[in-house]
């Protein structure tokens, strides 16, 4: 593993590690519940036009337009048109026929007339002639084929993660399977001797390991619902076994803690075996000690530090955009937004703060610090209500009521 020199940048840490993401082989699979959250390989276009055919958006009478410019002009219902139905009646003038939203329009029909703008609003569906109360013109209600996107357009480009809005659009323009990258397979490495998991009795110096619920959910949020949790005792064989283990079978490895400059730091210790990992200082608060890189077995890992909100931090700024970048998003960043400071707080001087904040929606978005400025990487009670993080950039030595500041939002 090479050893740190001199403190990075954010940028430079994350620029180093999206250069080291292979893309995950993509593959093509039908279109279904499953793919949601896929990510798509290639540009998918129409087969066909959206809609397929003229139909109706109204339930009603289809007519000849030219039929209704009299006033109560009365019409011959002559059958009824329901969503799904082939028929394609003949109208001759001063016929309609009943018709359901969705319904393709007759082919001599060029308008629809709503139920509530003739006589059987009152007198129900049920009749053989129909008055109809108002004209209508050449189009009204009319869905016209192709009006959506026609046969041959684009609908969907690489790069696009696959909602629940945009598998549907693709589906309905005629998508049948898709080439996709789905969630990479990720493994979250839990050690250390003072952790025991929660509702344990805890003595002195032992404390409820809790990283494991936080990485795993942090996944979660990210379109990674199938995270693998491995414990490990902090021993040097044992901590090496497990990453030989995972290395093949995993495209990424999470792990918090032991990556320090202690004689207990375990993880840096087994790390500095594997020439393909650095570790590196980059210039934030919290989350200044990393180590990443790819490991002989082939997994990219993720050594990040043991104080909660460090890890948490250091999962949004590094993690989550390779990950994504893995998947083949077309945007591995979060949008950035600005906020206006509610409060006041010290910023870290010389390395960027990642601060924890909360919002307070108004006529301008505001926010305020979640936890303490001056102790931001073990304050996980404060942490539970973030919604998202201050990012203060160097140089800045204190933060004003009134200041703009620049924000990652990351809940609801």
């Amino acid at each position: 593993m090479r050893q740190p020199h001199e403190a990075i940048s954010v940028a430079e840490h994350s620029a180093r590690l999206l250069d080291l993401v292979r893309p995950l082989a993509p593959r093509t699979l039908p279109v279904g519940p499953t793919l949601h959250g896929a990510v798509l390989a290639s540009d998918v276009y129409a087969s066909h036009p959206l809609p397929l055919w003229d139909n109706s958006a109204m339930d009603g009478f289809a007519v000849r337009s030219t039929d209704t410019a009299a006033a109560g002009a009365q019409l011959a219902v002559i059958g009824e048109v329901p969503a799904g139905s082939s028929w394609d009646p003949e109208l001759l003038p001063g016929q309609c026929v009943k018709i359901m939203t969705g319904a393709p329009l007759p082919t001599h029909a060029d308008a629809v007339v709503r139920i509530e703008d003739t006589n059987a609003a009152s007198t129900g569906w049920d009749v053989s002639t129909v008055q109809v109360n108002v004209p209508v013109p050449a189009g009204k209600d009319v869905r016209t084929r192709g009006e959506d996107r026609s046969a041959g357009e684009l609908i969907a480009r690489a790069g696009d993660q696959l909602s629940a809005a945009r598998l549907s659009a693709l589906a309905a323009a005629g998508s049948s399977e898709l080439l996709v990258r789905t969630a990479p397979k990720v493994a979250v490495l839990v050690t250390g001797a003072e952790l025991l998991p929660p509702g344990h009795k805890l003595s002195r110096g032992q404390i409820p390991e809790t990283n494991s619920l936080l990485i795993s959910g942090l996944l979660a949020e990210s379109g990674i619902t199938a995270a693998t949790i491995v414990h490990c005792v902090d021993d040097l064989a044992a901590v090496r076994e497990k990453l030989e283990e995972l290395a093949p079978t995993h495209d990424a490895i999470l792990s918090t803690g032991g990556v320090g400059p202690g004689d207990f730091d375990v993880m840096r210790k087994v790390l500095a075996e594997q020439p393909g990992v650095y570790a590196t200082r980059v210039r934030v608060r919290p989350g200044q000690p990393q180590c990443a890189g790819r490991l002989a077995g082939g997994a990219m890992i993720f050594a990040l530090p043991g104080n909660p909100v460090s890890a948490a931090v250091s999962f949004e700024l590094f993690v989550r955009p390779a990950l994504r970048a893995m998947q083949g998003h077309a945007q591995v960043q979060r949008p950035r937004l600005q906020a206006i400071a509610a409060v006041g707080w010290k910023a870290a001087g010389n390395r960027l703060q990642v601060l924890p904040i909360v919002f307070d929606h108004g006529e301008q978005l505001r926010c305020a610090p979640a936890v303490a400025a001056s102790r931001i990487s073990h304050s996980v009670g404060g942490f539970g209500s973030a919604q998202g993080y201050a990012l203060i950039p160097a140089g800045i030595e204190q933060i004003h009521p009134g200041d703009w500041v620049e924000v990652l939002r990351t809940a609801p």
